[in-house]
């Protein structure tokens, strides 16, 4: 991309111009959260505007069409209908709301990566604790490059897991795992299927009817550019029709029919509650009807360039050590740098007005043992940012690393 960028279909100009942030930061921490667009900020305000003047609860009366629109947006964004969609507080409420509705037994597997993240980690090992199921991690590929899908097929095969869960782009790489491939074999093996998109909705084209999972959790704070607090659960029919429900279900997602009964709602609001920030709701759902207009598949080819870009160049720089591996990388790179504390390093790219994050081998306890590294900076571009940009944070990562 460094050579060639004539085919850029994308209007930066006017992408950054609806992105204040770019003023002043040069943002390359979307994997974190992206920087909000001024839609999103509007809606949000005029929302809040709109509770202080006539109350909370006329206010979202007052724009249901619009809270409507939220599960219609994440819909088409996702391919899916509406009441396939709950919104939730973060991915890690969409995700654990899902696991609930699993009733795991005792011997029953979760058949997972080792790439899975850290807060899906702990809870299998908090539901094998608790249920004492038991936690198979299929092997990766010998050269690191992600799962192996041939090896967790047998384990399919051979263990019948309870669930199967998969994570898309963990969040200590780039690495994009193939979970439409791994979704095709669950679907004829009859398996339970959940996957975790989080760093990749907003990022790239997601089709739950290609992957063909189950279940889908997301945030919608990083690639999507919503507000913090937010996330989505896709629920698909399959699991709805065969009576999934979480441990905890309140009056929005149940109905009390009788004093010794209720009855589920029939839609995927039966994982939500009846208590919403309306205001970061109607930021989600404007973040989403961003992301149409841009057009997914134009982010899905430029965000991942400029990874592709960013990655090249730094490792082409002494003390460099890029450690994204596979043969589908996202716009997440991570790499370590010789002679440098974890820290201060990020502090010296802060002082340079460069936004980017920190990962520890606590949050990947396989990936970052099989690398042998104790920390990686994480550099995450998306759409609105640019060449020129990736060009600065590689320079000033050779400055320091000099």
């Amino acid at each position: 991309m460094r050579d060639n960028d004539s085919a850029i279909a994308l209007d930066l100009a006017a992408l950054r111009a609806d992105t204040p942030g770019c003023e002043s930061v040069v943002h390359f921490n979307n994997a974190g959260c992206g920087l909000l667009a001024r839609p999103v900020l509007a809606a949000m305000q005029e929302h809040l505007d709109l509770e202080a003047r006539i109350g909370g609860y006329e206010a979202s009366a007052d724009q249901a069409e619009q809270v409507r629109d939220f599960y219609a947006a994440l819909a088409e964004l996702i391919n899916c209908k509406p009441e396939n969609i709950a919104f939730a507080g973060s991915a890690t409420h969409a995700y654990t709301k899902a696991l609930s509705a699993i009733p795991f037994e005792r011997g029953e597997v979760i058949l997972t990566t080792r790439n899975d993240f850290i807060s899906n980690q702990i809870a299998f090992l908090a539901l094998r604790k608790r249920f004492g199921v038991e936690v198979v991690h299929a092997p990766d590929h010998a050269d690191g490059t992600g799962v192996d899908v041939e090896a967790m097929v047998a384990l399919m095969r051979t263990r019948r897991p309870r669930l199967v869960a998969v994570t898309h782009v963990p969040t200590n790489s780039g690495l994009v795992q193939p979970i439409a491939e791994i979704g095709r074999h669950c679907r004829e093996l009859g398996l339970l299927y959940l996957v975790d998109a989080c760093q990749t909705v907003g990022q790239f084209e997601i089709d739950v009817e290609e992957i063909g999972c189950d279940l889908l959790s997301s945030t919608c704070r990083k690639y999507l550019r919503g507000p913090r607090g937010s996330g989505f659960l896709y629920v698909s029919d399959r699991v709805l029709r065969e009576g999934y429900e979480p441990l905890f279900i309140d009056m929005y997602g149940a109905r009390w029919v009788e004093p010794g009964r209720y009855q589920p709602v029939a839609s995927a609001a039966r994982f939500e509650e009846w208590e919403f920030p309306y205001s970061t709701l109607l930021g989600c759902a404007a973040a989403a009807r961003y992301a149409l207009r841009v057009g997914m598949a134009e982010v899905a080819r430029y965000s991942p360039a400029l990874g592709a870009d960013l990655r090249a160049r730094l490792a082409e720089v002494p003390g460099v050590r890029v450690l994204d591996r596979g043969p589908r990388l996202s716009a997440m790179v991570t790499f370590a740098i010789a002679g440098w504390d974890s820290a201060a390093f990020k502090t010296a790219l802060d002082q340079r007005g460069i936004n980017s994050a920190l990962s520890f081998r606590e949050l990947a306890q396989f990936d970052f043992a099989d690398k042998q590294v104790d920390w990686a900076l994480r550099l995450s571009p998306h759409y609105y940012n640019t060449q020129d940009e990736v060009a600065r944070v590689a320079a000033a990562v050779a400055e320091l690393a000099a």
